[in-house]
């Protein structure tokens, strides 16, 4: 008998265990700790880059100066998050009984529950990037303002283009890249997230340069700190490598600060190197026709700022005009676009483009938490008058 009944005691001792108030104090505090620290953090690393290292990763790593290794020191965002949401979850399985006086405290912790699942979504899934399009100009992508890409693009059809895109990751790793519609291969032998580039007359004293092809003889590159500003961007540079079959090609200099690309032929094939920013394709195509600028009488601020345009979608035979002001964005496909900025003398708008599957999720899960407080305040204050009534 004492076999038996002490096995659901086993069974149940671990999920005692996430079901108790002790971890969920701790995690709090971990919580607590996580958000001072990213927050002093910011003044070296950036918000964007401590949103990436403490609060969407499992776990914080550290490595001492120099060092060519890193231990976790403490949990991350996601970590904590998913902790709290089994214990959660594991408090009700153990703790909490259906019934009608507690329907408020369900609704409450299912709002929570709600909670902590979008952001997990959100933060796994959301993307911001942006459109830039001039007057009279037609766009089908976005453009990631902090994310480049290596662009390998055959030009010998007049027809068409033929893209071979290489993200940011692959190229900070370095070393060879193979791909298996391209009849060469790419040897990045150095990437610089950010870089100061200048001429070589400027700086004659300048290291000689890895780049034997190209204008990248002629320019200095040189690594500095990568930016913590919003408004600016980093400067990335990479020197890359051809190498055909029999021979190389010589070595190239690519950044997003230059916008030219930089021609090679190889096996009849006329091709295009360049760096930009990373860009992702949508099904239609937005053209702007007007953008307007209205500033208060007298001053220079800006009192509102809206980009016509036209939107054009040959799946769905869409062909209208749309109108995007500052509070009424373009919702179509799953896209947000939002009007952002301007530039070049009110002629470039910037549009805010996001795409986020699970938007909805942190508005239901407020009402959920705004309902079950007021039901179970309600009852209370319910029970209380009945009592004095008494």
């Amino acid at each position: 008998m004492s076999t038996t009944a002490s096995a659901p005691n086993e069974f149940l001792r671990p999920l005692r265990f996430l079901a108790s108030l002790r971890l969920t104090v701790v995690c709090l505090g971990f919580g607590m700790l996580l958000i001072f620290l990213g927050t002093l953090a910011q003044v070296h690393l950036g918000i964007h880059s401590v949103q990436a290292q403490y609060f969407q990763s499992l776990l914080i790593f550290w490595s001492p100066p120099g060092a060519g290794w890193k231990i976790p020191i403490l949990p991350g965002g996601y970590l904590l998050g998913t902790i709290l949401l089994v214990n959660l979850i594991a408090a009700h399985a153990t703790r909490f009984e259906v019934s009608r006086r507690k329907i408020g405290i369900f609704l409450l912790h299912l709002g929570v529950i709600l909670l902590l699942i979008g952001q997990l979504l959100t933060g796994l899934y959301a993307r911001e990037t942006q459109m830039r399009i001039d007057e009279g100009q037609t766009l089908g992508y976005s453009e990631a303002p902090r994310e480049v890409e290596l662009a390998v693009i055959d030009v010998s059809d007049p027809k068409f283009d033929q893209v071979v895109s290489i993200p940011e990751g692959a190229l900070a790793r370095q070393g060879t890249i193979q791909n298996p519609t391209l009849p060469f291969t790419l040897n990045v032998r150095r990437f610089l997230p950010n870089a100061h580039l200048a001429m070589r007359t400027q700086e004659p004293q300048a290291a000689p340069s890895m780049a034997t092809a190209g204008f990248g003889a002629r320019v200095v590159a040189r690594e500095i700190p990568r930016t913590v500003k919003d408004d600016e961007r980093d400067l990335s540079a990479a020197f890359v490598e051809i190498n055909g079959v029999q021979r190389s090609l010589g070595t190239w200099l690519v950044s997003n600060a230059i916008g030219d690309p930089q021609p090679f032929r190889i096996d009849g094939h006329t091709y295009e190197l360049i760096m930009r920013q990373r860009r992702f394709y949508k099904p239609f195509v937005l053209t702007l026709q007007h953008f307007a600028h209205d500033r208060y009488a007298g001053t220079d601020i800006p009192k509102n700022f809206s980009s016509r345009v036209r939107l054009l979608d040959f799946e769905r035979g869409e062909n209208r005009e749309v109108l995007i002001s500052m509070n009424d964005p373009l919702r179509y496909r799953g896209f947000t676009f939002y009007q952002a900025g301007f530039d070049n003398n009110d002629k470039t708008t910037i549009l805010q483009v996001v795409k986020n599957p699970a938007m909805l999720l942190p508005y239901i899960a407020c009402a959920l938490v705004g309902l079950g407080l007021l039901v179970q305040f309600s009852m209370h204050l319910f029970g209380f008058a009945k009592k004095r009534s008494r």
